[in-house]
């Protein structure tokens, strides 16, 4: 099996990719707070304007039914109940004039709110 087909495999465990520029602002975070142990955990949660809303934060506990990708260094983890909803989703760091942070791109977002927060 190649490094490709592994990553391909790994990242259909719960559909989400993360691209290198996100994986390399996640390191550095890291790397500032000091720790190794933890995680980055994507979720979806009820909310926002539009229904619902993503989280993302730093995470030190492995749940039951979490699914877990690394990304070279990255190990992003979604719970069971999230993966539908970001299954092909992509997971992006912007570092520009106009636009700055992460930013996730969601195929299963059938519409959004007006300030990008929220999604159905």
């Amino acid at each position: 099996m190649t490094d490709t087909t592994i990553a391909e495999s790994a990242t259909r465990a719960h559909g989400v990719s993360l691209t290198d520029a996100a994986a390399a602002k996640v390191k550095s975070l890291l790397s500032q707070e000091g720790r190794d142990d933890l995680r980055l955990r994507v979720a979806v949660q009820p909310g926002g304007c539009s229904g619902l809303i993503y989280q993302l934060y730093f995470d030190e506990r492995f749940l039951d039914g979490d699914v877990t990708v690394d990304f070279d260094g990255v190990e992003v983890i979604i719970d069971s109940m999230s993966v539908p909803y970001l299954d092909g989703a992509n997971i992006d760091f912007k570092d520009t004039i106009t636009e700055q942070g992460f930013t996730i791109d969601n195929p299963q977002a059938a519409g959004s709110c007006a300030c990008g927060d929220s999604f159905s």
